[in-house]
């Protein structure tokens, strides 16, 4: 099951667990879709993966099996994995 993290790893701007820019990589790095598109370039900097949409887990669903609260921000900035 997905975490929801509450969170863009790279700007700290607010995920809901409703968001539609929340973006997310294979290991469920999370971050918000103006850094993938403008900071990012597509590219994960913690894997090297590409992105997509984080599915929207249901209201009823999320009451049962709640988003993350745990906050994860990269600390020595945020840029594209090198080649």
């Amino acid at each position: 099951m997905l975490e929801l993290r509450p969170n863009c790893e790279c700007c700290d701007k607010d995920l809901l667990p409703d968001s539609t820019e929340a973006r997310i990589c294979t290991y469920e790095c999370t971050f918000c879709a103006d850094c993938v598109d403008g900071v990012l370039k597509g590219v994960c900097p913690n894997c090297g993966g590409n992105f997509v949409a984080r599915p929207i887990r249901p209201a009823a669903m999320l009451a049962k099996n709640p988003a993350s609260r745990k906050r994860v921000l990269k600390a020595e900035g945020c840029a594209p994995k090198a080649a």
